[in-house]
């Protein structure tokens, strides 16, 4: 057999260091976006995969593509004019992260693990799907538009990045949390986009309790990628 393709079967079926989740509380979000890329830039093939698990004070986020006329529109809460604004390297439009909302960034080297980005999306999407089923709430996907939905309203958000076949950025499940930032932008680009939370659907765990359990979520489905 030739030697290349010898070392590039053993690099997607050797087993993988398993991953840990990593609860890192409330961080702010510019220097865990340096972190990550960081973390991105640095790793090598053998670099152990990683998931962080947080929380972000208000911040609004606008991916590379983003539309200025999504927002934020002062004219629609002043407030919300004192929320800063960055510009991200990831995909999709304007977002909105706060205190109660849990954000799941898995670091996670996808040639290694020989999955396509599209297929990736998927499976986030299945985690968050799948986490809300064990609490009774039937959650959907929607045709053209990332994310997790409950009865037409977004309960999750995806943006993500890919470099060097790495991802960075990931997914976002309101949990607790003041919703008022969404009026002053349209979520993910969607004009009138109604936007809900686990508390509002009768489920009680906490941030950090849904944001742990969906990143084992998010790691089971990768493990059972790679068996």
């Amino acid at each position: 057999m030739n030697a290349h393709v010898s070392m590039a079967a053993n690099q997607t079926t050797m087993p993988l260091p398993p991953i840990t989740p990593q609860w890192l509380g409330q961080v702010a979000y510019e220097p865990t976006l340096e972190a990550m890329r960081h973390f991105t830039q640095t790793r090598e093939v053998h670099t152990p995969d990683a998931v962080w698990v947080l929380e972000h004070p208000a911040v609004y986020t606008r991916g590379l593509a983003a539309d200025l006329a999504h927002g934020p529109h002062p004219e629609a809460n002043a407030q919300h004019t004192r929320i800063p604004v960055i510009q991200v390297e990831r995909g999709g439009q304007i977002t909105y992260h706060g205190p109660g909302q849990v954000v799941v960034y898995p670091l996670i080297d996808l040639t290694r693990r020989a999955i396509k980005v599209r297929a990736f999306v998927h499976l986030l999407e299945q985690a968050v799907i799948d986490l809300l089923d064990q609490y009774s709430v039937s959650a959907q996907r929607r045709l053209g538009a990332p994310g997790v939905y409950v009865n037409a309203a977004k309960i999750a958000a995806l943006g993500l990045r890919v470099r060097r076949g790495c991802t960075l950025h990931g997914v976002s499940l309101n949990v607790d949390m003041d919703l008022s930032p969404f009026s002053s932008i349209h979520p993910c680009g969607v004009v009138g986009l109604a936007v809900t939370q686990t508390r509002a659907l009768g489920i009680q765990a906490n941030a950090q309790t849904l944001g742990m359990a969906l990143a084992h979520h998010i790691i089971e489905a990768l493990e059972q990628s790679h068996a």
